[in-house]
């Protein structure tokens, strides 16, 4: 798959990477976070970051059906991080309270808990749903 590195307004290169839309590509996003946030010098939320992504990657292939996601790593504004998933459903996701006994169900409550924010943006062809990390430079 092809990752880039693109400028950005705020003077850091943000990355993507489009993937496959499986399970395996978890660890491939993972990388992909893990890259960003070294280059940027914010190994610190590394362990947050890969969680968030991983979340948000198992709901996409969990509840699209094309063929490929698309993994995005910002820096919208110093101290922040944002990572994002964009797939082609225009479904948007609904954060949940499973029952004890539900084995699924409890990823946006993840990225809920580890992020500042979240969201979902529409998009033309689907929609990006991401979350943002505080990230100080140290």
């Amino acid at each position: 798959m092809t990752v880039s590195a693109t400028a950005r307004t705020t003077g850091h290169i943000g990355y993507s990477e489009t993937l496959p839309r499986d399970a395996g590509s978890a660890a491939a996003a993972r990388r992909l976070v893990r890259t960003a946030l070294t280059e940027w010098g914010l190994e610190h939320v590394v362990e947050d970051s890969a969680l968030v992504v991983t979340e948000l990657v198992a709901n996409a292939v969990n509840h699209t059906r094309d063929s490929s996601i698309q993994v995005v790593v910002a820096r919208p504004a110093d101290g922040r991080v944002r990572i994002g998933v964009m797939d082609k459903s225009r479904t948007m996701p609904v954060l949940r309270c499973p029952a004890d006994s539900e084995v699924h169900g409890r990823g946006l409550a993840l990225v809920d808990a580890l992020t500042i924010q979240w969201g979902t943006d529409r998009e033309d062809s689907g929609k990006c749903v991401w979350g943002e990390l505080r990230a100080e430079s140290r």
